[in-house]
């Protein structure tokens, strides 16, 4: 986060004295021109000290993610699948979207969080958005088109669950462009912290993590997919947190001209030397590794029962970014992150039904099991 200067904290103090104060009155009190007073209040609104007009204060502690927005199709073949002709199936729908998801988790679990993405003027897009504000999620910032519709993603799978055809329609987040996060910049300058995914086009992941440099909150980009993680820029300086799997980060280490890694702990300290503060990268049941510097640490995955695993690692993602904005250092949040995605997989939902703060409180007792 970049520094005030003196001047600034002076305009910021009085202004949370008196949000009402005219930028006159601040310069008499303050003895400094009011174009000076203006042009401080212009830069507290670029870092995110205050929100525009009106001088509204931001949140203490808040939320913004901003990525894909998607409707889910799954379909279960009650039998072997032949082609060519109707096969019966048993159909299962639901909103999606890795930054949708980390969104809901988040505010089932308390958090003021704020959803940016692009939808289309369309039944699904309104559903979803209202899905989200039912749950707590402002969407206030979420653009609306005509050019294409929502983002859909169809599964074909075999009696075993296993896929066999995916079908993605996710042409409309071309449309995202840099205007749009320049457009809702004081929403996401006034956050603690944002998080974005690879759905996002290339040219917009580049402006927000160049533009985040100077702003006060804290930035953290999950990879999505191995073909998705060629949208992150090639200079990861400005990213504070990057989640992915190993082979997400062998992809990205390979773009650098770096060695392959063979393992999680190697991925996620390479991942460090390419500019990111930090790096989370999973391993599956072999829990994630978490490389902050030169310093790597291990932390188990919880057991657990699968049934789907569909929305774990969003939710993984979720929990360990609600404890980041609580305080705890990487590490630790990570552990809650494991137990929130290992529930997940407890059920067909990609975001568990009966997630809470008392929820994940309830299941505390399995994290001292796992280090038991």
């Amino acid at each position: 986060m970049e520094e005030l200067s003196a001047q600034e904290n002076a305009v910021l103090t009085m202004i949370r004295d008196n949000p009402f104060a005219g930028q006159q009155e601040i310069a008499d009190q303050l003895g400094l021109a009011r174009s000076t007073v203006a042009a401080h209040v212009v830069q507290l609104v670029n870092k995110g000290y205050i929100l525009g007009r009106g001088y509204v204060l931001p949140e203490p502690s808040r939320m913004v993610c901003i990525g894909g927005a998607v409707f889910d199709r799954k379909y279960r073949a009650r039998q072997t699948i032949i082609p060519e002709t109707s096969n019966p199936v048993d159909g299962a729908r639901s909103f999606g979207g890795v930054a949708r998801n980390v969104a809901e988790n988040l505010a089932l679990l308390g958090t003021p969080v704020s959803f940016i993405s692009i939808v289309g003027e369309d039944e699904t897009g309104s559903a979803m958005l209202a899905h989200l504000r039912e749950r707590g999620v402002d969407v206030s910032q979420v653009v609306t088109v005509r050019e294409r519709p929502t983002a859909e993603y169809a599964a074909v799978l075999d009696p075993a669950g296993d896929l066999v055809l995916g079908l993605a329609d996710m042409g409309i987040f071309d449309l995202f462009q840099p205007g749009h996060v320049d457009r809702a910049w004081s929403h996401l300058a006034s956050a603690s912290l944002v998080f974005a995914d690879c759905n996002l086009p290339a040219e917009t992941l580049q402006h927000l993590v160049i533009r985040r440099q100077g702003a006060r909150f804290r930035l953290a980009i999950d990879a999505v997919s191995t073909p998705k993680v060629v949208r992150l820029p090639q200079d990861l300086t400005g990213i504070d947190l990057l989640f992915m799997n190993l082979d997400e980060a062998n992809a990205l280490l390979a773009r650098h001209g770096k060695p392959r890694a063979d393992d999680s702990f190697q991925a996620a300290e390479a991942l460090t030397r390419l500019g990111v503060k930090e790096a989370i990268v999973t391993m599956g049941p072999r829990g994630v590794a978490v490389a902050s510097g030169e310093a790597v640490c291990h932390v188990p995955a919880v057991k657990a029962e699968p049934v789907d695993m569909t929305g774990a690692g969003d939710a993984m993602i979720a929990a360990t970014l609600h404890r980041l904005l609580v305080g705890d250092e990487t590490a630790r949040a990570a552990r809650m992150g494991a137990l929130l995605g290992a529930l997940t997989t407890e059920t067909a939902s990609s975001v568990h039904a009966e997630l809470s703060p008392r929820f994940l409180e309830a299941n505390l007792h399995r994290l001292a099991e796992e280090k038991g």
